[in-house]
């Protein structure tokens, strides 16, 4: 029995170093070799321990949930949706900028769980229900893996917390063909818990955030703050964002922080909860019938809303793909009137059931276009969405290619080369200033382009003429088509419209062949080889160039003058070195990092590999800090992060 309660000791340690702490300490193999032992000591004796991690796995299930009563009672919050309305909360406290210490943390968008413990055994995971009722859902937290089953605190005590999927486990669960792709990560974690299989439960990797001791036999706490350390002493995972302050515009101000980093975490809030920090002063302010005066919850606007799917239209990018576009019943979304949302591709329509004039789920983050999640509901008149049988820009056919549908016609196309056209002269391409859309139209129109190369051939006399093309118009845009002649290879690669080369794609091919002769000629295997580039990125680069109309637009671009510069290595601080930036930094954004570290002679990586020389780890970091660990890879926080860029 001692063996075995020592196995059990170190494999909870172990899980509790990866699931709470993300700090993995032993191979995902040498686990399994230990957790295979303990099952067969298992078998073996016919003992299982109440800490035992095999009990974590989904049992049988369940007929129906049984009503618990809570030790304490849990109660919502009173909510601010302004900041006057949260002004107004604070000026309650005290007059002047200097308020009783109060905490900001996260108020995390899943479903809350009351845990109990009795003489440091997880005897009951509940639902909130009402706050004095809710229902059993032990066998289902059972299954979550950073949940502790015993605790050092040996007297009665109830632990809020919030269950919740992170997104990165939500994409993965959605990833697998067998499955109904869920709709969003608190709906997942939600029906995962009161899911009466909790087999199923299993399957989502939930966690639970705890924030609360509800109730506690044999104790008291001077502060909320002491409250979290007790937490943390006990193995609960917590969260990494706490900020005590006695300054009304520190909690305002982290208000903006919390929002401004909302879309950049791996798990979804909704607000950040502010609290009085001193246990007496909370009671002394006490409770309305419904919520705690010493609390209140700052609520965002919403990023998801549910709208009327109106029709589908299908639009021709430029490598000829028809990509659908949902067009909705208006909706008001994170301060944005939203008409219009992606559905990716015909697979995914399919595969989450959207048809028009159904309900559905609409999420928006990171002001880009809205994306389709999943269906609220089917509503009477619902009819399918049907792929076009010919391209809706020149009426040529369509074929398929794995899940897109393609024009044929892709380089006669108009809206196909249009669209080519505007890639080409964008920004971060070879930047034409003044050549819109609406210009490059007027000029295919009247057929002075249909290569890229025309545009370097192009006269005064050949604008001249041409509908709102004036002179000083025709001055600015020939100029601007002179001064892009000299690029480079990046931006070149980038304009090209190569098939998966993004602009940090086109970036790391000019770092790794130099040259563009190099480039066109790069093979398979070298670049499989490349950070970042799967075989499929590979196969699409090398298709490219043994189309013979592309080498040949290259050639006929050098030809009118476009020369590709020589890029400029930059020496400093990070010279040679392969940097991942993970988690969020405050003093920088992700993309001020990022040209920090090039200018100072580093390359920035999006994942972590062998071949990365350091990992930069702000909040929040996780799988890409773990994976760093495990391969034993140079890791500086933010700290020190500031200080080599001073050297």
């Amino acid at each position: 029995m001692d063996e075995m309660k020592k196995l059990v000791d170190l494999l909870n340690g172990y899980a509790y170093r990866y699931y709470v702490l993300d700090e993995p300490v032993v191979a995902d193999a040498e686990y399994d070799r230990l957790y295979d032992k303990l099952v067969a000591m298992e078998k073996e004796t016919g003992v299982v321990l109440s800490d035992s991690p095999t009990r974590r796995v989904g049992g049988t299930p369940l007929s129906k949930f049984s009503s618990v009563q809570h030790l304490g009672r849990l109660y919502s919050l009173d909510k601010c949706q302004t900041k006057e309305a949260m002004r107004a909360w604070l000026d309650k406290l005290s007059d002047g900028d200097r308020i009783p210490a109060c905490s900001v943390e996260y108020k995390f968008d899943g479903l809350t769980i009351n845990l109990t413990y009795r003489d440091g055994k997880l005897v009951r995971a509940a639902t909130r229900g009402d706050g004095v009722t809710g229902e059993d859902v032990t066998a289902q937290v059972l299954t979550i893996k950073c949940v502790p089953l015993t605790i050092d605190y040996k007297g009665t005590v109830e632990v809020q917390g919030e269950g919740i999927m992170r997104l990165s486990a939500l994409r993965s669960y959605n990833e697998n063909p067998d499955v109904v792709p869920l709709k969003n990560a608190r709906n997942a974690a939600a029906g995962a818990i009161r899911n009466l299989d909790p087999g199923e439960t299993a399957k989502r990797k939930l966690e639970v955030i705890c924030y609360n001791v509800n109730y506690i036999e044999g104790r008291r706490f001077d502060g909320g703050d002491e409250m979290i350390e007790f937490l943390k002493e006990n193995r609960f995972k917590v969260s990494d964002y706490y900020l005590l302050t006695e300054s009304k515009k520190e909690v305002l101000a982290a208000l903006d922080e919390i929002g401004a980093k909302r879309d950049s975490l791996d798990f979804l809030i909704d607000g950040a909860v502010v609290k009085v920090n001193r246990y007496a002063l909370r009671e002394e302010m006490g409770y309305t019938q419904k919520f705690p005066r010493w609390a209140v919850a700052f609520k965002f606007e919403a990023q998801e809303a549910t709208t009327i799917v109106k029709d589908v239209i299908w639009q021709v990018s430029r490598t000829g793909k028809l990509n659908p576009l949902a067009v909705l019943e208006p909706v008001d979304l994170a301060g944005v009137t939203v008409s219009r949302a992606t559905l990716s591709n015909y697979n995914e329509i399919k595969r989450k059931g959207i048809k028009i004039g159904c309900r559905v789920f609409v999420r928006r983050s990171n002001d880009v276009i809205p994306e389709i999640t999943g269906v609220a509901e089917y509503l009477e008149g619902n009819r399918d969405i049907e792929a076009p049988a010919v391209c809706p820009a020149c009426g040529s056919p369509v074929e398929w290619t794995g899940a897109f549908v393609k024009c044929t016609n892709k380089d006669g196309c108009e809206t196909a080369l249009i669209s080519k056209f505007s890639h080409f002269v964008s920004r971060d391409a070879m930047d034409v200033e003044g050549l819109s859309e609406k210009t490059l139209e007027l000029l295919y129109q009247e057929g002075k382009i249909r290569r890229f190369a025309d545009l370097y051939a192009l006269t005064a006399d050949d604008l001249t003429g041409i509908e709102g093309f004036k002179e000083k118009k025709i001055a600015n845009i020939l100029k601007a088509i002179e001064d892009s002649k000299n690029t480079e290879l990046g931006r070149l690669l980038f304009a090209l419209g190569i098939p998966n080369v993004g602009k940090k794609a086109a970036n790391q091919l000019a770092d790794r062949f130099g040259t563009l002769d190099a480039a066109m000629d790069a093979t398979e295997q070298q670049l499989v080889e490349m950070d970042d580039f799967g075989e499929i990125t590979a196969k699409d680069i090398v298709a490219f160039w043994a189309n013979p109309r592309n080498r040949e637009d290259v050639r006929l671009l050098l030809e009118q003058g476009v020369s590709v510069l020589a890029k400029e290595k930059k020496e400093g601080v990070f010279s040679g070195k392969k940097v991942v930036l993970t988690g969020s930094l405050s003093k920088y954004p992700r993309s001020k990092a990022k040209e920090l570290i090039e200018e100072r002679g580093g390359e920035v990586a999006d994942s972590v590999s062998k071949t990365v020389n350091l990992v930069v780890a702000g909040e929040e970091a996780g799988s890409k800090l773990a994976k760093a660990q495990k391969l034993g890879i140079e890791i500086i926080n933010e700290e020190e992060f500031i200080r080599r860029l001073s050297l």
